[in-house]
C-alpha cells in the first residue's frame, strides 16, 4: 500500500475507524493527521493511535499530500470557504459526504482539483465496511489505488462507473445496515410477545442473522435465491414464514425503501 501524508478534516466514528484500519494495516500512524475544533476527540485519537492533531485545518492541509474531507455536508462549504487553498492543485481529495457531488465539491475547494468520492457505510467502525467509490478520468491510477486501499482497510471495495450511481451504493450498502436492524427489531420484539425475554430473543435474532451473513459469504458461487431454498422445506415453518414475506409484498418494499434512499440523495445534491 501507498503511503502518503494524509489529512483527516473532521475527528467522527468513520475518521477513526479508517485511521484504526489503517494503522492495523501498517500505515505508518507519523503520517497521518486530523484536525478538528475541539480537543476532546483530538486528545482520544492521539491517545488511541499516536497520530499528529491540529486544532487548524489548514495545518492538516499543509501536511498532508491526501486530503480527507468528512465534515457534514451542510457545514461543508463554510468549511471550505475558510481554507487556505495555495498548493491544492498538488493535492488528492477524498469526500466522505452523502450527497455533495464531485463539480460542487470542486467548487468548494476552488479549483480543478483531483477528487475522489467515496461512500462508506457504518460496519467500517468494525473493519466490515462496505463502500462505493467513484473518480472521473483524469485521476491518476495512483490516487485510484491509494484510495481503493485506504477502503479496503476497512472492508471491501466497489468502483461506480458514473457519479450518479453512489447513490445507489448509497441504497444498497450505505442506508442498509439500518434495514437490517429494523429487521432485526421487529423479530426481537415478536419474540418478546411470544415470551422470551428481552435478552434471549436479542441472542437468537442475532446469532441467527450473523450465521446467514457468514453462510452468504463462504458460498459466493451461489444466488441468494438457492441459499434460501436449501433452507426452505416445500410444506414446512420455513416455507410458511417466506411465503408470508412474499405474499405481503417485502420484496416491493424493500425496492421502494431503496429507491426512497436514492431520491433523498438526488435532493441532498441539490440542497448543498
Amino acid at each position: 500500500m501507498q503511503q502518503k501524508k494524509l489529512a483527516f478534516i473532521g475527528a467522527g466514528n468513520m475518521c477513526r475507524s479508517i485511521i484504526s484500519g489503517l494503522i492495523q494495516s501498517g500505515y505508518d500512524k507519523n503520517l497521518i493527521m486530523t484536525s478538528n475544533p475541539t480537543t476532546e476527540e483530538l486528545d482520544a485519537m492521539e491517545q488511541e493511535f499516536g497520530i499528529k492533531t491540529s486544532q487548524s485545518n489548514d495545518e492538516a492541509c499543509a501536511f498532508a499530500d491526501a486530503v480527507v474531507l468528512s465534515v457534514k455536508p451542510q457545514i461543508m462549504g463554510k468549511m471550505c470557504d475558510a481554507l487556505n487553498k495555495d498548493g491544492f492543485e498538488n493535492k488528492l481529495f477524498i469526500s466522505i459526504a452523502a450527497g455533495l457531488t464531485v463539480s460542487r465539491l470542486k467548487e468548494m475547494l476552488g479549483g480543478d482539483v483531483a477528487l475522489v468520492r467515496v461512500m462508506p457505510n457504518t460496519p467500517s467502525l468494525l473493519g466490515k465496511g462496505m463502500s462505493g467509490l467513484f473518480a472521473e478520468e483524469n485521476i491518476s491510477s495512483e490516487n485510484r489505488q491509494f484510495v481503493e486501499d485506504m477502503m479496503n482497510g476497512v472492508g471491501a471495495t466497489v468502483w461506480t462507473e458514473k457519479e450518479d450511481e453512489i447513490n445507489g451504493v448509497i441504497a444498497a450498502a450505505g442506508s442498509s445496515p439500518a434495514y437490517f436492524f429494523l429487521f432485526l427489531q421487529a423479530m426481537q420484539e415478536e419474540a418478546i410477545k411470544m415470551g422470551f425475554d428481552k435478552k434471549a430473543a436479542r441472542i437468537m435474532v442475532q446469532q441467527s442473522m450473523l450465521g446467514a451473513a457468514e453462510m452468504v459469504c463462504q458460498n459466493p458461487d451461489l444466488e441468494l435465491s438457492e441459499l434460501r431454498a436449501q433452507v426452505t422445506s416445500k410444506g414446512g415453518t420455513t416455507a410458511a414464514a417466506v411465503n408470508t414475506l412474499i405474499d405481503e409484498g417485502l420484496e416491493d418494499t424493500v425496492a421502494k425503501a431503496m429507491r426512497a434512499a436514492v431520491s433523498r440523495a438526488e435532493e441532498m445534491a441539490k440542497e448543498f
